[in-house]
């Protein structure tokens, strides 16, 4: 493994807020504050450029061009600033961005935020605006939801494979005890087997405990060239983020050959761990993008922890727990701290960061992480971005 000695860009410091039902702040101060937070962990007071990762404001909220409102709201006037959007893995694509811009070199510093403000009146008008990042002429627009699309792909998964659908339940069972640790999660319950095999179906096979929640939230990271000791701030060890990775898929799954195949996972992932010079084995814990169990399967199998038909398995023997062999959504994950869309890859990031920092208190890995892998993903994998991060 040469990750420890691979070019790369450092993470100097992290914002987060806690995940809500239905935040008090307004989607430019949940921005600012997440800002605010990481700029003073980094001990810096300006940045060469703002990143927003969104999906929802222009139709939940009725404002776009959130760049400016939130960087004028965190007292960086004239600073550059751009929104990234690509649906649930907004947060990925504008972490991405933020090292393509340093690595570039047109930046040395750059901010990252995540945000959105999902909260609504009308729960159908949410659940349609999610939709519209599937392909709607072909789904969305006939009906179908992120629901009934995740609950095809579990139904495919279990006819091909001859299980059942209880087969997942320690998906949600391990998200929700983690949360319960997590200060930041939306939920702090934690849930049994049982309460899993009694909860009722939203969309057959999948229940309600494989669902990530609607709810609002907002998370920060500063990335730079220079290590954090650059800035006068002592911090041992320090975070290099090594390889970033896109690919994408047909974004309708009825266009696939192999929908269970997980291509565009597949591509992201093979691709980020040749630049960062690993491979599965070297990787300690895998924040993936849990928005449905049927996904955390598919990304284990896709991303080599393994083989097809056996992602399941992981988490049905304990091993995507804090102490085992993979651990997953090790504060909660969207399942449990809550998958507010566009925040949610930063927020993976950020947790990613305090695994690798020894900061997790509670959520702490039962091993001394070194490689963290963050994977996230827009619509039903049809746009994927993956992170390495790696420990000096």
């Amino acid at each position: 493994m040469k990750a420890h000695n691979s070019p790369g860009i450092y993470i100097t410091g992290i914002g987060q807020l806690k995940v809500e039902k239905e935040s008090p702040l307004s989607i430019r101060e949940m921005g600012a504050k997440a800002i605010k937070l990481a700029m003073q962990d980094a001990g810096i007071e300006r940045a060469d450029a703002i990143y927003l990762g969104n999906m929802l404001s222009g139709i939940m909220s009725n404002q776009q061009q959130l760049g400016p409102l939130v960087t004028n709201a965190a007292g960086l006037f004239g600073t550059e600033s751009v929104t990234l959007e690509a649906a649930c893995g907004s947060g990925g694509a504008a972490v991405r961005a933020g090292i393509m811009a340093i690595m570039s070199g047109f930046c040395e510093t750059v901010i990252v935020c995540g945000l959105e403000k999902m909260s609504h009146t009308d729960k159908d008008f949410i659940t349609r605006a999610i939709a519209t990042a599937s392909d709607w002429e072909k789904e969305g627009g006939k009906g179908e939801t992120f629901v009934t699309l995740n609950a095809k792909l579990m139904q495919m998964y279990i006819d091909k494979y001859g299980i059942s659908g209880d087969s997942f339940a320690m998906f949600g069972v391990n998200a929700h005890k983690n949360a319960n640790m997590n200060p930041n999660a939306l939920f702090h319950k934690e849930i049994t087997i049982d309460q899993y095999l009694e909860s009722k179906f939203i969309a057959p096979p999948v229940r309600i405990f494989d669902a990530s929640p609607v709810c609002d939230g907002a998370a920060a990271v500063v990335l730079s060239k220079y290590p954090s000791t650059h800035f006068k701030r002592a911090s041992s060890p320090e975070i290099k983020i090594t390889a970033s990775a896109v690919s994408t898929d047909f974004v309708g799954i009825g266009d696939r050959s192999a929908p269970l195949a997980a291509e565009g996972l597949k591509r992201s992932g093979q691709k980020a761990y040749q630049m960062a010079g690993i491979t599965a084995k070297d990787v300690d814990f895998f924040e993936l993008h849990d928005a449905y169990s049927i996904i955390s399967t598919l990304s284990l199998e896709a991303m080599g922890f393994a083989e097809p038909g056996e992602g399941w398995k992981l988490a049905a023997d304990g091993e995507i727990t804090l102490g085992g062999k993979i651990p997953i959504s090790t504060f909660g994950g969207l399942k449990a701290r809550g998958h507010a869309i566009g925040a949610s890859g930063v927020y993976q990031t950020v947790e990613a960061y305090l695994q690798l920092t020894d900061r997790a208190a509670n959520n702490q890995v039962k091993k001394d992480a070194k490689v963290g892998l963050v994977q996230s993903i827009g619509g039903t994998a049809s746009t994927t971005i993956t992170h390495v991060l790696v420990k000096e």
